[in-house]
């Protein structure tokens, strides 16, 4: 159901207000924001041969922000999982919640250290993009599955 919801949200987002998307817009300008914010002269801009958002720091493109890095398909995978092996109903809702803000927050995070990173190391553009933040990402997704599981899944202690 939430890939369906996500694919009818990409479906529906014609790029007219918010280009390329609601959530990828937000997730670039909120990027710039945190850019600006520990130092860097940053800027967002529309990318023009492409749905994403350019990333500028310092008058230098160092990155692009596309679909796939606003994390909604991570918090996806995560949500789906936390589902499959609920716990108490109240307990489920409020471990899926903080888990997609935890892993919403960390995704920026992740963008601004990759952003910076590459302005300073471009030479390192594919085991920094390809290698260390996605295995960042995927590893904060797995632990907390992991925290789950071990804490408050139902399926595990039904088992046991």
């Amino acid at each position: 159901m939430l890939t369906v919801g996500h694919h009818l949200y990409l479906s529906f987002s014609d790029g007219s207000k918010f280009y390329p998307d609601y959530m990828t817009n937000l997730v670039a300008r909120q990027t710039n924001t945190l850019l600006n914010g520990i130092g860097y002269e940053a800027s967002v801009l529309p990318h023009p041969d492409e749905a994403s958002m350019k990333i500028i720091i310092n008058g230098k493109y160092v990155a692009r922000v596309i679909e796939g890095c606003n994390a909604l398909s991570i918090i996806i995978l995560f949500l789906s999982f936390i589902i499959a092996f609920s716990g108490k109903f109240k307990t489920t809702v409020l471990y899926c919640f903080a888990g997609a803000i935890i892993l919403y927050a960390f995704n920026l995070i992740r963008i601004v250290i990759l952003s910076a990173g590459l302005y300073h190391y471009p030479w390192r553009r594919e085991i920094l993009h390809n290698v260390i933040f996605p295995m960042l990402i995927y590893g904060t997704v797995f632990l907390l599955w992991m925290f789950w599981v071990n804490r408050f899944s139902k399926s595990l202690k039904s088992n046991a």
